[in-house]
């Protein structure tokens, strides 16, 4: 049952499973460590948690890269770069690296702006859905990808985008008020852009694979996280050290110094439930990047997947800790995903039936010829 081929259909099941398993449990401790003390809750703070979860995940990420080899990327070819030679798709995949290091952070910032949790989470998951239509148009045209945008991804684009935008409508007036706030809109467009280069080179390594090299998304995530973590711990010594080179003291700053001058008594277990969000790195990477599908597709069911799990996180923690069960907006836009779901299933019919007319999921296909570098 659970032994599938990469590229099929029942291999992009079992991603969604464990992305949406995961990312429940990311989205109930989120909200149980950020709960008020009066209600027995941790109550740690915006920055406090973001500082211990994304060590948490980092290392566990990070661990069993090294530990399984993923940085022997299976590549085009070698190119030398200041004196070191080195795989080619390193010049892009460590830029894509230092966005990701750019994306976590900002994610949980996103939280901390002075606007509704509701709207962050309409804008980022949007932008990303948004991004990835944009992606595919831009590499059709420069010829980098061959496939066409069926036109049930499109359709499925436009629900998913009316499931997201739902709350807008319940939201109350004044919640984009932000936007005249520098720092906000400092992060949310540090957050779009990172995501947009991200998502871009994720799949111009996707597309331009050389006939008889694999499609080594394990090699990518492995050097992509190796970067990520170098550009996280050496942007945590600069915050931590800007009060003093350079004057700053923002709340945001103080907060993230606090969190290791003077920890929470549950830092150690805020990073250990931080795992998971390490666990959902991998499979959100591959789901982004799977085989042969467009970046349309792949954003529209790495999206649709975390809306979901993310109402069910809400409904368990509501459940289990006395929390607010999911309103009105939450449901109504969960009708909207499942049509959006329905439209991409058909998509994905499609691709299916297209990939195998084209042999790109037979198995001498996927078997790359060319040694780890």
């Amino acid at each position: 049952m659970w032994k599938t081929k990469e590229g099929s259909t029942g291999r992009l099941v079992q991603l969604c499973i464990g992305y949406f398993f995961f990312y429940i449990i990311t989205g109930v401790s989120v909200k149980y460590f950020l709960g008020k003390p009066e209600l027995g809750f941790p109550g740690m703070n915006d920055m406090q948690y973001l500082v211990y979860s994304t060590i948490g995940g980092n290392m566990f990420a990070l661990v069993i890269v090294i530990m399984l080899g993923w940085y022997k990327l299976q590549s085009n070819g070698m190119t030398t770069f200041l004196g070191i030679k080195m795989p080619e798709e390193f010049l892009y995949i460590i830029p894509s690296g230092i966005c990701t290091a750019v994306v976590i952070p900002t994610t949980t910032l996103m939280y901390s702006l002075p606007i509704s949790v509701m709207v962050a989470m309409v804008i980022m998951r949007g932008s990303v859905i948004v991004i990835s239509r944009i992606v595919d148009e831009i590499q059709i045209r420069k010829g980098i990808l061959k496939k066409r945008i069926y036109l049930e991804e499109n359709v499925a684009v436009g629900f998913a985008l009316i499931a997201v935008g739902i709350n807008i409508f319940y939201g109350k007036q004044g919640e984009f008020d932000f936007i005249y706030n520098v720092a906000a809109m400092t992060i949310l467009i540090s957050y779009i852009i990172a995501y947009f280069i991200r998502i871009y080179i994720m799949n111009y390594f996707k597309n331009t694979r050389a006939k008889g090299v694999k499609q080594d998304n394990k090699g990518y995530f492995g050097v992509e996280q190796i970067a990520a973590s170098i550009t996280m711990i050496l942007g945590g010594i600069f915050v931590l050290l800007s009060p003093q080179l350079l004057g700053w003291n923002a709340k945001q700053i103080i907060d993230f110094a606090n969190s290791f001058t003077t920890p929470h008594s549950m830092w150690g277990w805020a990073i250990l439930a931080g795992t998971a969000f390490g666990i959902v790195a991998f499979f959100s990477v591959f789901i982004f990047m799977f085989k042969g599908r467009t970046a349309t597709f792949a954003g529209l069911v790495n999206r649709l997947t975390s809306l979901i799990a993310g109402t069910a996180a809400t409904l368990i923690f509501a459940i289990s800790f006395g929390g607010k069960f999911p309103g009105t907006a939450d449901w109504l836009s969960l009708v909207f995903i499942l049509i959006a779901v329905g439209f991409i299933s058909i998509a994905e019919k499609k691709r299916t039936a297209e990939l195998k007319a084209t042999h790109e999921l037979d198995d001498d296909i996927n078997n790359g010829v060319v040694k780890p570098a």
